[in-house]
């Protein structure tokens, strides 16, 4: 079920030449101009995107955690609307209120619509990055280490930035490379938003050419499965450290 169709895919991508395997599919993915700008326009976006995130997720959670765990179950509800709301309703409802005859018009300028194409961004990952703060975050005893740190004289930022963002820091990367993986894969925002990402770029490729386009979703599928092995490495990696500790 899962992969015979990757393989039959991978092997259509590779009889570009006719009677024999080749690697001319990929060859002409890579040398388009319009790939790698596309990849490091998407790229861009994911890096702002991460950031964006863990600066909205890690106080937010931290903050339930600590001082409002009443809230937690609202929390988690704001944060799974994503899952819900379709992502086109989300980005009509963006040009609705953010077009050149709104109060903030983000949509007039190619910067604005790239922030706010990274709102987007952000607001699709929400889930994935929350819970994984948020599991991050069950495995140490927030209350003990900011009472330790403020006996000590620390603020507010400085528990953040030096004690619980390095103490979640696994959990962190694990939902930045999730978040990675959506922005790479991301089509209906950037195409109704008019931004020259990746995802518009594999549709139009699959609209026009035969071959490149299975080379390019087979390239997307390498991308997504090195992120997710990322995390693991990086879940063994520090499991491997604290058991040295």
């Amino acid at each position: 079920y899962f992969l015979l169709p990757l393989v039959g895919m991978t092997e259509f991508s590779l009889k570009m030449r006719r009677g024999e395997y080749s690697f001319d599919a990929y060859a002409k993915v890579f040398a388009d101009p319009s790939f790698w700008a596309t990849f490091g326009y998407s790229l861009t976006l994911a890096a702002a995107t991460i950031v964006f995130g863990v600066l909205l997720v890690v106080p937010t959670a931290y903050w339930v955690r600590l001082k409002l765990p009443q809230a937690r179950p609202v929390i988690e509800f704001i944060t799974l609307l994503p899952l819900v709301i379709p992502a086109i309703v989300i980005v009509f409802g963006y040009i609705r209120l953010y077009n050149t005859s709104s109060v903030l018009p983000l949509t007039g300028s190619a910067i604005g619509t790239d922030i706010l194409l990274m709102m987007g961004y952000a607001t699709l990952a929400l889930p994935y990055m929350y819970r994984a703060v948020d599991t991050g975050l069950r495995t140490i005893d927030v209350a003990t280490l900011t009472e330790a740190a403020q006996s000590l004289g620390a603020g507010w930022f400085t528990i953040l930035a030096r004690i619980i963002l390095p103490n979640v820091l696994v959990a962190v990367l694990s939902g930045a490379f999730l978040t990675l993986a959506i922005v790479i894969g991301e089509f209906t925002m950037a195409a109704l938003l008019n931004r020259p990402a990746f995802g518009p770029y594999m549709q139009l490729l699959g609209a026009n050419r035969a071959y490149e386009p299975p080379a390019l979703a087979v390239i997307a599928f390498a991308i997504t499965w090195g992120c997710m092995g990322l995390i693991q490495l990086v879940t063994r990696f520090s499991k491997h450290e604290r058991a040295k500790a």
